[in-house]
């Protein structure tokens, strides 16, 4: 009697581990279409050998997700508890929190550039209660929906592979299968060796996509077996971050008359006395998130010229004389002027001359002249240089009503270096994909970069990483400014620094 006792608990077990492999491969299934948001969140890999990688990294860390959940959850309940229905019940529940926390998870890197985490989950919890507050009642509506859809998706692939748990064994498909995740996996972490060692950029800029993503390096694999030299290495990777030796914009501009009759001003102040009244007057609301430099002609510099302030660069002499790209403009398209009574010490051609269709004006008292900006289709105001001690580039105040900047996406980090090639987008202008800053008509995928002196500063939606000349590093929430808790991402700095290799090409 104990001998059939133990024989019939050695089947129920072991029919519930087959069910286990088959509900757990079902799952990863529905898992790659819930990864594949990962993938869509960041621009596509340029070459094919990133393709490859990408494919490979998204079939095998995925699977190994879901086999890992498994074995932590399901394998020792079926062991400890083999009574099917309540394991079935109880997986299929598991599984249905896992794949919310899962999609929440895609839906946060989607939104601010990095995965859920002990460091993130202040800006996690905010970015969820901002969805919260916007519209109590779709969020709930969603949550409920996506939450029951899963539970029964769960149920129903719970009792399908119980049902038919010896019909898919005899189907063949298991170890075909089983080689297809195992083999994308191991395949996925041999390709990343081969690319860190070989500072293959474009598969290594992938590393933090998934998950729980810790692919196998070159650095310690390789040196382990002396085929690879460390500090060869370290020293090509300091030659491809190094910067070309000259910023220069596009020297030529082919501007028409544009189709869209509205006319836009930005206007330039150092602090507003009066900001209810001008806010309402002009009709603007915030911009969250726009970041200047701290000092006023790296701020001057950045708004109206488009460049860094870097070491070799003398910014008095630069701005003694116009930007050079007012010169390829027609005659009258767009102004730059003060207000009688801003002064400017470092621009001495600025003039009071009235303004265009399209101008930038530096003006300290804009409550005084609101009839004046009241004309202007498009109205953006802005602080002129960030008052922030800790860093060089910061958050300042800014406000607009212009639509077409107000529906980009909220945790989208704008800059100084934006407004120029925006403003010139405006009115009709088109130029040499070289300007530092985004067009924000037609932003690009790429991080976003910043030089101030002996600091790299780059923005990946939420994420502001510094980075110094002394080797030393710092990741931020850009919205929060609070320390993230996070590894220096090198491929987002490699991508962010390519606006600057398009200035050398």
């Amino acid at each position: 009697m104990v001998l059939e006792a133990n024989l019939s608990l050695v089947k129920k077990v072991n029919r519930l581990l087959n069910w286990g492999h088959w509900f757990s491969f079902f799952n990863i299934l529905l898992a790659l279409g819930v990864t594949a948001v990962y993938w869509l969140s960041e621009p596509a890999p340029q070459t094919t050998l990133g393709v490859l990688y990408l494919v490979l990294n998204w079939l095998g860390h995925t699977a190994f997700l879901c086999f890992m959940f498994f074995i932590l959850t399901i394998f020792p309940v079926s062991l400890v508890f083999p009574y099917q229905r309540h394991v079935r019940g109880l997986a299929a529940m598991l599984a249905t929190l896992a794949f919310i926390v899962l999609i929440f998870d895609a839906y946060v890197y989607a939104s601010l550039g990095y995965h859920i985490g002990s460091a993130s989950l202040d800006q996690a919890i905010d970015l969820l209660r901002q969805q919260i507050v916007t519209n109590l009642r779709n969020f709930i509506l969603i949550v409920l929906t996506v939450g029951s859809v899963l539970l029964a998706l769960q149920l129903t692939l719970s009792n399908y592979c119980w049902k038919k748990v010896e019909r898919l064994k005899q189907a063949g498909i298991a170890k075909p299968l089983l080689l297809l995740f195992i083999g994308s996996f191991m395949l996925s972490h041999l390709l990343h060796i081969h690319a860190d060692a070989n500072l293959n950029y474009d598969v290594t800029k992938q590393d933090n996509v998934l998950p729980l993503s810790y692919p196998a390096t070159a650095k310690t694999f390789l040196a382990r077996y002396q085929l690879v030299d460390i500090n060869n290495r370290a020293q090509l990777q300091l030659d491809k971050l190094n910067l070309p030796a000259t910023l220069n914009n596009a020297n030529s501009l082919q501007c028409q008359a544009s189709s869209d009759n509205a006319t836009t001003v930005i206007i330039v102040t150092q602090e507003l006395k009066q900001p209810q009244t001008t806010l309402q007057a002009l009709g603007v609301k915030p911009l969250e998130q726009h970041f200047a430099p701290q000092g006023v002609d790296e701020a001057v510099l950045n708004l109206l010229y488009g460049k860094f302030r870097t070491d070799g660069l003398d910014m008095l002499a630069v701005l003694q004389q116009p930007p050079g790209w007012l010169a390829h403009l027609p005659e009258g398209l767009i102004s730059i002027s003060r207000a009688d009574d801003s002064l400017i010490a470092t621009l001495p051609w600025l003039s009071t001359m009235p303004s265009a269709r399209y101008a930038i004006v530096f003006d300290n008292s804009p409550e005084q002249h609101l009839q004046r900006y009241q004309q202007y289709s498009n109205i953006m105001l802005l602080t002129l240089n960030s008052a922030h001690t800790q860093f060089s580039l910061a958050p300042v105040q800014a406000w607009s009503n212009w639509q077409a900047l107000r529906q980009l996406q909220t945790h989208l980090v704008t800059q100084h270096l934006d407004i120029l090639p925006t403003l010139l987008s405006q009115a009709g202008c088109q130029f040499h994909a070289s300007w530092l800053g985004d067009n924000l008509l037609k932003p690009r995928p790429l991080p976003k970069l910043n030089i101030s002196g002996e600091e790299l500063i780059s923005f990946k939606k939420d994420k502001m990483m510094v980075l110094r000349a002394d080797g030393s590093y710092g990741v931020w929430s850009a919205g929060t400014l609070v320390p993230l808790n996070e590894k220096l991402d090198l491929p987002m700095l490699t991508d962010a620094l390519k606006r600057v290799q398009h200035l050398a090409d």
